[in-house]
Order: C-alpha cells, then structure tokens, then sequence
C-alpha cells in the first residue's frame, strides 16, 4: 500500500509545478495554498491552468489537499473581519472544488469571549456549507497550540463543531502533532499517546480524521506556543511520529510537513527521509 506522506509545496508557476515539486522529493502528498496565503482574495483560476493540474493529478497518482490563508477568522469579533474572512474561504472552496480538491484545512480563528467565538464558528460553518451546496469538497479544521484567544485547540471545542453543522459529512479534522502537543496533549509517551486518541475517538471519531500535519515542536507541553520544529529536533522527538505513522487507524490519511524549508527543499528531503525510516 502506497504511504500518503509529503510536505507543503509551493504553487509559483502554476498549479502542476506544486505537484512536479513534489515528485521532485518523492511525495506521495502534497499541500498547496489554492492563492496568496496572506491575501483575502486571489485571481480566478484560468481553465487551461486546472486542465494541466488535473492531467498531471492524475497521471502521478499525487493526493493534493489545501490550506486557507492565514487572515481568516471565522471566530472574529468585527463584524467586518468575520464577512470578510466568511467570502475569503467560499472563495477558495470554490477553487478547491474546480481543482478537484478533497479537503481545504483551514484555523477556525480566535475571540477574546470563548463561548461566542465558538458559536460564530459554527454558524459561519453552517453558512459555508450551505453556500457551497453540491460541491464535494470537505471543510477541515486544524487542531490549533490554543496561542492567544485562538479556538480549537481541545476536542471539546472540535465536537462542538461537528455537532452543531447540519451537514456533518461535509466537515472533518486536521491533526497538528505540533499543535496537540502545545495545547497540552502528551503525544510523547506511549501512555499519553494511546490517552490522546482513546479521547479524540470517543469525542469525535477517527473517522472525522483528513490528514496530519507532521511537525516537531519548539516548544514544551502545554505551552500554547505554535512554532514547528524539524522532526525529532524538538520537544516530540521521533517516537511520537513512529507510533502515527505505524498505527494502522492512520495509514490510509495523508501526513505532510509543514516544518522551515528553504527553496532547494533539501530540509523537506532531510525531514522526509527520516519519516520514511520509522515506518515498520
């Protein structure tokens, strides 16, 4: 069985360079932003370039998901930032859903007043899911470190969610190990590893799980400090990233690094060979 197992790549060039990217390194998975991540909105898609994503798509066999940008907040406080924030993502479903995207994981966002930010989040969901009727792809929220007022990062927040869309099937979970782990989930050991997901299960199912994001942390459990680190160079180190990709409730979702890298993506090589290498 093919690993799904890749990094974040870049789309300059168009939508077929991310992918010719990651073939370049042996990806089997990919991320991409589907426009500027620090820009509300982007440019439409021309046809020709979706035409050569999907040929190339399908030829390497490549899974490809997205991740939103970073400005949304669907939790915002100001009025004018959440609308904002609300046609900035039905912006990029749109471009996910011509690029045949599975899934866009996207930072559910943050307010001051826990319980009202949670509420925005679930009604902006329930929005977005209705403006999108028909589309296939899934909305995906990141588990978040909790830096700040940002929301998401315990499970309660998480089933929250799900149970409050009306069209559960159409939304699922991205798993951060940086960001579980900062948030106070003790992924480093085996007891807190099993703990961790015997929690994630039964408050939400594994099989709302999309994807992984795997990334080592420079910060300490508990922290609530979101800054990823080369795999095995922080505070996980690589025994939590040898029970993920051992553990046979995940092998069929793809995992990508989000960890620094440099443009000759040799860091992502480095980060990927050893990945690879704890795979029994």
């Amino acid at each position: 069985m093919k690993r799904l197992l890749g990094a974040h790549m870049s789309i300059a060039g168009g939508f077929d360079k991310a992918i010719e990217r990651g073939q370049s390194i042996g990806c089997t998975a990919i991320q991409i932003f589907v426009k500027s991540n620090h820009q509300w909105f982007g440019k439409p898609i021309n046809q020709e370039s979706i035409n050569k994503f999907l040929k190339l798509q399908k030829e390497s066999g490549m899974f490809v998901f997205a991740h939103a940008g970073y400005l949304l907040n669907l939790a915002a406080e100001n009025p004018e930032l959440h609308d904002k924030s609300i046609k900035s993502i039905l912006e990029e479903l749109e471009k996910c859903e011509q690029l045949h995207l599975p899934f866009l994981v996207f930072h559910p966002g943050s307010n001051p007043n826990k319980e009202e930010g949670i509420k925005k989040v679930s009604k902006a969901l329930n929005h977005l899911i209705k403006e999108t009727k028909g589309y296939k792809v899934k909305l995906a929220i990141e588990t978040t470190a909790g830096q700040g007022n940002s929301l998401g990062c315990k499970f309660e927040n998480l089933a929250a969610w799900l149970n409050d869309v009306k069209e559960p099937a159409r939304l699922g979970l991205c798993i951060d190990t940086c960001h579980m782990y900062a948030a106070g989930y003790d992924i480093k050991t085996d007891e807190g590893y099993k703990k961790t997901f015997n929690e994630f299960d039964k408050l939400i199912g594994i099989d709302k799980l999309l994807a992984f994001h795997l990334n080592d942390s420079k910060k300490d459990l508990n922290s609530r400090v979101d800054r990823h680190e080369h795999i095995g160079k922080g505070f996980l180190g690589k025994e939590p990233f040898a029970r993920i990709l051992n553990d046979k409730r995940f092998s069929n979702l793809p995992m990508v690094l989000e960890t620094p890298k440099e443009e000759d993506l040799k860091l992502d090589i480095m980060n990927l060979k050893l990945l690879r290498s704890l795979i029994k």
